[in-house]
């Protein structure tokens, strides 16, 4: 009998990593659905519009990008801003390298926040 003994740290770890996974298969999910609002473009007018909830900016997303995108988003109450992807990550669960999205679809924005909330 095997039996794993996992320290808190770990188990932190290993709930972030498969919240993160759920995360961004929702991400594809929503992709397919038409549902994600894609690059600067695109994202800067649905913000100024208080359209988005949820706000998902790369870690490696410019700073210049960043600070325009974050001086928009910090005028919308009840956005919820992720800034835990890569570009590559991104890449992996969207099939093309992407460094800033955003929802406003209501179902597939409490499905992102219920699971981050947890």
């Amino acid at each position: 009998m095997h039996m794993w003994i996992i320290k808190k740290q770990e188990k932190n770890y290993l709930v972030k990593t498969i919240v993160q996974s759920k995360v961004l298969n929702l991400l594809g999910l929503a992709q397919r659905a038409g549902k994600l609002i894609i690059g600067y473009d695109a994202v800067k007018p649905a913000l100024l519009q208080h359209q988005i909830k949820v706000l998902i900016v790369a870690k490696d997303l410019s700073d210049n990008t960043k600070d325009k995108i974050m001086s928009i988003a910090k005028h919308n109450k009840n956005l919820v801003i992720l800034n835990e992807f890569s570009s590559e990550e991104l890449k992996s669960a969207l099939g093309k390298e992407r460094k800033l999205l955003a929802i406003k679809d209501i179902g597939f924005s409490q499905a992102i926040t219920k699971l981050i909330d947890k």
